[in-house]
């Protein structure tokens, strides 16, 4: 009879439609795979990595807003007839390797990969029907970049590849002319924004759609809903697939998948519904900045820290490398990257497939955030430690200890670690090994495993 129930429960879940309401689709849960991944890889490659002058921003910067520094540095570098699109000739490419981007990408410890396959500029990375000689086929590198990069990711094991695409282009006569309309016809839409969607969908599977630009305009007019439910019920990637929060205007951060909210959104409290802090390691750009100081990079303790914290209140990390027009990852993004991977290889367990703890940060020791892990046997907390104890002795007033607690540090092979509780006060004491911090198996974050708490 078990047997009959699980199968009819299947056979429901298969037959389920969702349909194009909002109601319906955040109804759809998120699949496992995202919550347990917490941290992805953002990729932002185009044109604007040519100029690489002030941010990816850089065509609306000279002749939308038209700052200041971007027409001077126009006017003193370039011809006066030179245009925006003379610049995808220089987006070459010829380093560009999608198997060593995978290779240095899975060392991360990351266990996804977003990739901008059109920023709002309008250049396709992929060789778009829709896209007539504005694509990374027709002119530039003369290759389709997201297939390669796709197959590569793919390739390797525990790394799911994803897409960013930007509904609105700044300066296509079609968006333009809705948008005079006040968005009462749909030219862009149709012809443009849904037929790229299907396009990349059916043709390289991605696992998530990471959907911006889409602020001017209503849902509505985007026909976002009805993209949605095609992509949940009937799409090649209807079943893994994962999906933001912007979707038309007033949509971001009350449905969608996951929620964004904003770039680098990290609010440090519990969010219930799943989110993502989508943030950079250039602390000014997405993309490659030429004149990037040393001090414009965050570095790995700050990166560790926006991790912790991210996980501990229930959201993803998204974190953003801008390669340059030829193809490189940086050395400093490469070298965090690394840093990220051999911290995760020891500290990993507390991360992956974690979830959020009773309580998300100490209520009396600064600088202590919690995941934890509900089925593992025995369960476990996981106390993060952004600094290391003075004087060998941490006091950490949230978890309620019991006879059988056992205290761990993830990477030492030691013995447990002492603890010892008052009568009096809650919370537990946990005294230190006699070991210099140099000695620990990691340099900036710590992770100490308790099990049998009560709380």
């Amino acid at each position: 009879m078990d047997v009959l129930k699980a199968v009819l429960f299947f056979a429901s879940v298969v037959s389920a439609k969702y349909l194009p309401t909002w109601e319906s689709l955040d109804s759809r849960p998120l699949p496992d795979w995202y919550d347990e991944a917490k941290l992805g890889i953002f990729i932002h490659w185009g044109v604007f990595s040519v100029p690489s002058f002030r941010s990816e921003w850089f065509w609306w910067d000279w002749q939308g807003v038209k700052t200041n520094d971007t027409v001077e540095f126009m006017k003193k570098n370039y011809k006066p007839d030179f245009t925006y699109g003379d610049f995808a000739k220089q987006f070459t490419a010829e380093f560009f390797e999608a198997s060593e981007w995978a290779r240095i990408f899975q060392d991360s410890g990351a266990k996804f990969i977003v990739f901008v396959s059109k920023h709002h500029e309008g250049y396709t990375n992929w060789p778009s029907k829709y896209s007539f000689n504005w694509n990374s086929k027709a002119v530039g590198p003369n290759r389709d970049i997201v297939g390669e990069l796709a197959e590569a990711v793919k390739s390797q094991d525990g790394l799911r590849f994803g897409l960013y695409h930007s509904l609105f282009e700044w300066f296509h006569p079609w968006y333009l002319a809705d948008k005079k309309n006040n968005f009462t016809t749909q030219e862009f839409v149709d012809g443009k924004t849904l037929p790229e969607l299907y396009e990349l969908v059916n043709t390289y599977k991605p696992d998530v759609v990471w959907s911006d630009g889409d602020w001017e305009a209503s849902a509505d007019y985007w026909k976002s809903k009805d993209f949605l439910a095609w992509l949940y019920n009937d799409s090649p990637v209807q079943s893994s697939v994962v999906t933001n929060d912007r979707w038309g205007q007033g949509v971001m951060c009350h449905h969608g998948g996951f929620f964004t909210c904003q770039d680098r959104y990290n609010p440090h409290h519990l969010i219930k519904h799943k989110w993502e802090n989508a943030m950079t390691i250039d602390r000014q750009s997405w993309g490659f900045r030429r004149r990037a100081n040393v001090a414009d990079i965050l570095s790995i303790e700050e990166l560790l820290e926006e991790l912790i914290t991210t996980i501990s209140c229930n959201g993803n990390v998204l974190l953003n490398v801008g390669p340059t027009h030829d193809g490189m990852i940086g050395v400093i993004y490469q070298e965090r990257l690394h840093q990220l991977g051999s911290w995760l290889k020891v500290n990993g367990e507390g991360v992956y497939s974690s979830r959020p703890w009773t309580y998300q940060n100490d209520t009396v020791t600064p600088g202590v955030w919690y995941t934890s892990k509900s089925k593992s046997q025995p369960p476990a907390v996981y106390a993060f430690l952004l600094q290391w104890p003075e004087k060998g002795m941490l006091y950490l007033n949230s978890p309620f200890p019991t006879e059988k607690t056992e205290v761990t540090l993830l990477g030492y092979s030691g013995p447990s670690f002492k603890w010892t509780s008052q009568p009096t006060q809650q919370g537990i004491h946990i005294t230190f090994p006699a070991l210099n911090v140099k000695q620990m198996p990691c340099k900036w974050a710590w992770v100490l495993k308790m099990t049998n708490i009560k709380n």
